[in-house]
C-alpha cells in the first residue's frame, strides 16, 4: 500500500478510520453526496505509503470492531487489540511454546508450537505500532512505522543471524518479497477475479514500486561475477555491504519524498488522538516486541534439529514457512480488501511490503551482520536470483496494463507453487 503516491502518516490514516467509522454510523441522516464524499475518501486510505503497510491494514480491519476514538475505558480498547481478532485464539499456544523449550520436547514440536505462538503476537504488535505513531507528528510517525513495520522479519533474522544462520535469514528474505509478489498477489486477483470480472488499479503505483524491486535486484546481483557461492571473499562482502548502503540511502530518500517534501500529494487530515494513551501503546509495544524476540530465539535455536528430523531443507524453511509469521493476517486482509475491489489498497500490502524488505529490511541486515561480525551478503545461489528476476519480470508485465482478473491471479500463484517446488528439492551447502 504505498506508492510515491503514498505519503499519509499513520496517525493521520487511523484518526482518519475512526473519522470514517463514526460517519458510518450517522449514515442514514446524510445526503447522497455526503455519502458519496465519505466512500471516495475511504477509497483514498487505499493509497498509503510503504512505511506503514502492515500497521495500516490492521487498522482498516480493526474499524468494523471499534466504533471511534475514545470510546469506552483503555482496558476496553486494549482487549480489543489484543484479542478482537480471529487469529488471537492463537495465543494459546505461547504456554506451549514456553514449555517446549523448556522441557526438551523435540524439535519439531519447538518448532511448530513457537510458529504458531509468533503469529498472533505479529498481529498484536502492528496494532501497538500503529497506536505510538498515532501520537507523534508526520515525521516520527514514519519513522516508527519504518521501523517497526516488519519488525517480526528483522527480530527473527537478527536471532537467526546471531545463531550463526545465514542460510536461513538469506532465504527468509528473499521468501518474503517471493511471498508478497506472487503468492499474496495473486490470491487477491484471483478470489477479486470470481467477485468482478475485471479489476482495476492505479498503474502509477505499482510500476514505482516495481522500479524500486528492480533496484534491488541489482544489489542482489552485483556479488556474482566476484565469487563463487561457497567461497565468501572479502570481495563479496564489500560489495554487499556497499550495495546495502546504497539501498539504506534509497529508502531514506523515499521517506523523505513521502513525509516531507510531497507529502501535500494526498493532502493531510487533522490529527486525533490515539484510542490508548501512549504509555500504554509503549509498553505493549515493547512487551510483545520481546515476546517475539524470545519465541523466535527458541524457533531459530531448533532449526538444525528440526531439519534433521523432518527432512525439510533450510531454504525451504525460510522462503516458505518462514514468511508466514509475519504477514498471514496482512495476506488474508488484502485478499478480503481486493474481493471489495479495492485493488490499489490489496496491491499496497503485497508489491508495498515487497519493496520494504528490499530497501530497508535486507540492507538493515546485511549492515548488521557486518557490525557483529558475521558475514551475512547480498550473494545468493545463481538458481535463487534468476527465479527473484523472472518473477519479477513476471509481476511487471502482469501490472502493466492496470487491470487484470481471476486468470492473472491463478497465473501468479501458479508461478508461487512452481518455485516453492524448486526450493523443497533445492539444496544449498550451509556457511
Amino acid at each position: 500500500m504505498q506508492s510515491y503516491q503514498s505519503v499519509h502518516t499513520q496517525s493521520d490514516n487511523g484518526s482518519e478510520n475512526r473519522r470514517l467509522k463514526f460517519h458510518e454510523n450517522t449514515r442514514d441522516t446524510q445526503t447522497e453526496p455526503d455519502v458519496r464524499k465519505l466512500d471516495r475518501r475511504k477509497e483514498m486510505l487505499g493509497s498509503t505509503r510503504i512505511s506503514g503497510v502492515s500497521t495500516k491494514i490492521s487498522r482498516l480491519d480493526r474499524i468494523e470492531r471499534v466504533s471511534g476514538y475514545d470510546e469506552g475505558p483503555v482496558l476496553h480498547q486494549l482487549k480489543d487489540i489484543i484479542f478482537g481478532r480471529w487469529i488471537s485464539y492463537f495465543l494459546v499456544f505461547i504456554p506451549f511454546a514456553w514449555g517446549s523449550h523448556h522441557f526438551t520436547w523435540s524439535a519439531s514440536y519447538i518448532f511448530w508450537l513457537n510458529f504458531l505462538a509468533m503469529c498472533p503476537l505479529a498481529s498484536i504488535l502492528g496494532e501497538f505500532t500503529e497506536e505510538v505513531a498515532a501520537h507523534t507528528n508526520q515525521v516520527v510517525g514514519g519513522l516508527i512505522n519504518a521501523t517497526f513495520g516488519n519488525a517480526v522479519e528483522l527480530v527473527v533474522a537478527i536471532n537467526a543471524l546471531n545463531a550463526g544462520e545465514i542460510r536461513v535469514v538469506q532465504s527468509s528474505m528473499l521468501g518474503s518479497i517471493f511471498s508478497n509478489l506472487l503468492l499474496v498477489l495473486g490470491c487477491c486477483f484471483f478470489c477479486g477475479g470470481l467477485k468482478k470480472e475485471e479489476l482495476r488499479f492505479n498503474t502509477t503505483m505499482s510500476s514505482a514500486n516495481i522500479s524500486l524491486l528492480a533496484l534491488s535486484s541489482v544489489a542482489f546481483l552485483l556479488p556474482t561475477p566476484y565469487a563463487k557461492y561457497y567461497e565468501v571473499d572479502e570481495d563479496v562482502n564489500n560489495i554487499s555491504r556497499a550495495a546495502a548502503i546504497f539501498l539504506i540511502i534509497t529508502y531514506a530518500q523515499l521517506l523523505i519524498f513521502q513525509l516531507k517534501t510531497h507529502s501535500h500529494i494526498m493532502g493531510d487530515e487533522d490529527g486525533e488522538k490515539a484510542s490508548i494513551p501512549m504509555y500504554v501503546a509503549l509498553t505493549g509495544l515493547v512487551i510483545v516486541t520481546a515476546a517475539i524476540a524470545v519465541l523466535s530465539d527458541w524457533l531459530v535455536d531448533s532449526i538444525d534439529e528440526f531439519t534433521a528430523e523432518s527432512g525439510i531443507n533450510k531454504t525451504f524453511i525460510g522462503m516458505i514457512i518462514l514468511p508466514v509469521v509475519g504477514n498471514a493476517v496482512e495476506h488474508m486482509t488484502a485478499v478480503s480488501v481486493a474481493m471489495k475491489d479495492k485493488m490499489d489498497l490489496a496491491m499496497g500490502v503485497a508489491v508495498g511490503s515487497a519493496t520494504q524488505i528490499c530497501l530497508f529490511v535486507v540492507p538493515f541486515v546485511v549492515i548488521y551482520g557486518w557490525i557483529f561480525g558475521q558475514n551475512m551478503t547480498l550473494h545468493y545461489p545463481s538458481f535463487e536470483i534468476f527465479l527473484y528476476v523472472l518473477s519479477l519480470w513476471i509481476v511487471s508485465l502482469s501490472l502493466s496494463n492496470g487491470h487484470g482478473n481471476w486468470l492473472l491471479g491463478s497465473l501468479l500463484i501458479s508461478t508461487y507453487l512452481m518455485v516453492a517446488l524448486g526450493f523443497w528439492y533445492e539444496e544449498v551447502i550451509d556457511f
